[in-house]
């Protein structure tokens, strides 16, 4: 995994069981050498850059807005898009895979987008999916970081 960007994806506010979860997934892609991307703001995007900055791991931050300063203070490269939530796309176009901790509509755009460009997405209570009355199991169902991370490491 090293070198590799994973996005970690989820909601801009979350409470503080979901916020460690994230912490743990970016400390763990750290470690194993992979850089975070993700939305550069708040809640689950703060908390995994946290987790990887304080691991010494390399975090970018793709905003929906035109100054990089609203990064939040763990990102270690923050890019300025002025995309708004369309930055999603470019979230799901750069990573090689993605790591959904929670998550609200947003983060819902940006697993279909990771999806449909065939790139693996593993889930840490998140959306579960269903075409037709039957459940799709693009996403992959993980009940911990360190499962998400093995999960993650097969797909890839």
């Amino acid at each position: 995994m090293k070198g590799r960007l994973i996005a970690v994806v989820g909601a801009a506010k979350c409470d503080s069981a979901t916020a460690s979860v994230a912490g743990e997934v970016g400390r763990l892609l750290a470690e194993a050498g992979a850089v975070v991307v993700c939305g550069g703001l708040g809640g689950v995007m703060e908390a995994a850059c946290q987790g990887a900055s304080e691991a010494g791991g390399l975090t970018v931050g793709l905003l929906p807005g035109k100054d990089p300063a609203d990064a939040n203070r763990f990102v270690s490269v923050p890019i300025a898009t002025g995309l708004g939530e369309a930055r999603n796309s470019v979230i799901a176009h750069a990573c090689a895979g993605m790591i959904a901790v929670g998550g609200e509509y947003g983060t819902l755009s940006e697993i279909a987008l990771a999806l449909k460009l065939g790139k693996p997405v593993v889930g840490l209570g998140t959306w579960s999916l269903s075409r037709g009355g039957r459940v799709d199991g693009g996403i992959v169902a993980a009940a911990t970081p360190v499962e998400a991370m093995h999960a993650l490491l097969r797909l890839l």
